[in-house]
């Protein structure tokens, strides 16, 4: 249902930074930008907005889509590499359904940031 969404951030060069090293493995670049925000997104269209505010921002759940739960698992790296704090390791999570894959990170402002695969682990080495 979304188009993009956008986002309060306190240091808007900090933010940038760790979005695009946490979101790379989901194709995540710079989309567009203004002149107090960045849009982040595949293919030159923003899907997150990041807005530079002085009101530190009310902390939000974000989860992005990953075709693949090896996805799930670069994307935590990623994250935490470029300054996330752990919110949940990569694995299943089977009280929301059976295939339900995810990791979560905290960003600098505090927002729960999730990257979520929905597809069954069918034909991969993985043992997740």
């Amino acid at each position: 249902m979304f188009d993009h969404i956008g986002i309060g951030v306190t240091n808007l060069s900090e933010s940038t930074a760790f979005y695009l090293k946490a979101l790379k493995p989901l194709g995540g670049e710079i989309a567009m930008e203004g002149p107090s925000s960045v849009g982040i997104g595949r293919n030159n269209k923003p899907s997150l907005w990041l807005s530079e505010t002085k009101v530190q921002p009310s902390h939000m759940h974000l989860a992005f889509t990953a075709e693949n739960r090896s996805q799930v698992d670069a994307f935590h790296v990623a994250a935490m590499a470029a300054g996330g704090k752990d919110n949940g390791p990569p694995g299943l999570r089977p009280h929301y359904h059976e295939n339900y894959y995810a990791a979560f990170v905290i960003g600098p402002d505090g927002h729960n940031i999730e990257v979520v695969c929905h597809q069954p682990n069918i034909g991969n080495s993985e043992s997740n």
